[in-house]
This record gives C-alpha cells, sequence and structure tokens, in this order.
C-alpha cells in the first residue's frame, strides 16, 4: 500500500532541501547558522514560561555525532541519546540520505556537514563546513581536521571566531583544549572500528561557555 504524504509534510520536505542546499553553495561555505531554540523549547516546556515569556531552561544540551555510515547491516541511530537534546550535530559520513531524514524526523533540529563518503545527494546538499551558534557560542564543524600534529592550532586559524571545532573521519574519539579553545571528536555511535566502544559526544552550553562529554553507547 502506498504511503499518503499530506501537503504540510511536503512542504516541510521541500524546506528542508531548499536550506540545506543553500547551504552547501559555494558562496556560503561557512555561514554561521543562529540555532534559535526558543520556539522549540516553549512547545516542549509550555508550563516553564510564564506570562513574561520568559523560562529560565537550564543549559542548552546539543547531541554530537560523526560517521554512521548507515544503512549497514543492523547498525541503529542512538535515538534515546538524540532525541532530548536542543540539537544535534553530525560531523559528516552519514552515507545516505535516509539517515539524514531520520535524524530530522526526531525533533531537534540537525546540522549537518558532508563527509568523504557520502552519497551524491548529501554530497549536494551538505556544506564542507559549517559554524553554528547556541547563545552566544559558536561551534564550528567539518568531517576531516587533517593530521594529528598542529591540529588544534589549525583548527583556531581556520575558525577564529569559533569557541570550539567539532569533525570526525578517524572515528577516534579526542578532546583537545588550550586557551579557552577546543576541538571535540565524538568517534562513532555505529563504527567503532578499533576503539573499546561506540561513542557519541554532548556539548552544554551554559553561561557563554561550552563543555564536551564523550558518552559511551
Amino acid at each position: 500500500m502506498a504511503t499518503s504524504v499530506s501537503p504540510s509534510q511536503d512542504r516541510s520536505r521541500a524546506e528542508r532541501e531548499s536550506n540545506l542546499q543553500h547551504s552547501a553553495r559555494s558562496d556560503a561555505p561557512d555561514r554561521i547558522r543562529t540555532c534559535d531554540l526558543a520556539l522549540r523549547r516553549r512547545a516542549l516546556y509550555p508550563l516553564s514560561y510564564g506570562r513574561s515569556g520568559v523560562a529560565s531552561l537550564g543549559p542548552v544540551i546539543v547531541a554530537v555525532i560523526a560517521d554512521t555510515h548507515m544503512p549497514r547491516g543492523n547498525r541503529r541511530l542512538p535515538v534515546e541519546r538524540l532525541i532530548g537534546a536542543d540539537a544535534i550535530l553530525h560531523a559528516g559520513d552519514l552515507m545516505e540520505r535516509e539517515v539524514l531524514e531520520a535524524l530530522q524526523a526526531l525533533g531537534p533540529p540537525v546540522h549537518a556537514v558532508r563527509g568523504n563518503v557520502d552519497s551524491s545527494w548529501l554530497q549536494a546538499r551538505l556544506p564542507p563546513q559549517l559554524s553554528v551558534e547556541f547563545e552566544g557560542v559558536t561551534i564550528a564543524m567539518l568531517h576531516d581536521a587533517g593530521p594529528a600534529q598542529g591540529r588544534l592550532q589549525r583548527m583556531r586559524r581556520r575558525f577564529p571566531d569559533a569557541h570550539a571545532v567539532i569533525f570526525g573521519h578517524s572515528h577516534i574519539p579526542l578532546h583537545e583544549e588550550r586557551d579557552g579553545f577546543q576541538i571535540f571528536n565524538p568517534g562513532s555511535p555505529t563504527e567503532r572500528r578499533r576503539q573499546p566502544h561506540h561513542t557519541m559526544g554532548l556539548a552544554t552550553i551554559e553561561g557563554q561557555a561550552v563543555t564536551f562529554e564523550l558518552v559511551e553507547l
């Protein structure tokens, strides 16, 4: 039986594709997106807002993943960890279109960059690098941050306005910090290779500062 798609669903999908295509344009490879979470939080926590429309809901929680390489075998996204986040960042190598659409269907806004094994559909729609601003904190993202030697300094020069840079490609978790600037690789939630665990990350943003946590799955 064919699945029917309502006009609103069709429009929503068209809008997502339009936004992705704009992000991938060569004239805007690193445009800073402002991730406004106020409307989402108001919808999720209406009782927390008084007549003033102001709520104190604590820190912003961002789920960070990379290198999902799906679909393949019985791999699955860590949905229970993603669905409760304020936003989701994916640092490339989703592999196929349905992975991006599955992430978007969870609810939190999704920001992703393309990786080296992503399909032609994703390559055409996802930017090679991206910066996203959350509550005054700018997090930059790309798939491959290059050789380990000098990586932190290199990323700081490449993204001078960022507080942190997220990357993937190696499937090896990493967190480094120097003078208030951080780089973070969440590993992979689905393809750990030689690592002992599947992993992802959580970024906590509060008071214009970001902290990263590696989560074993």
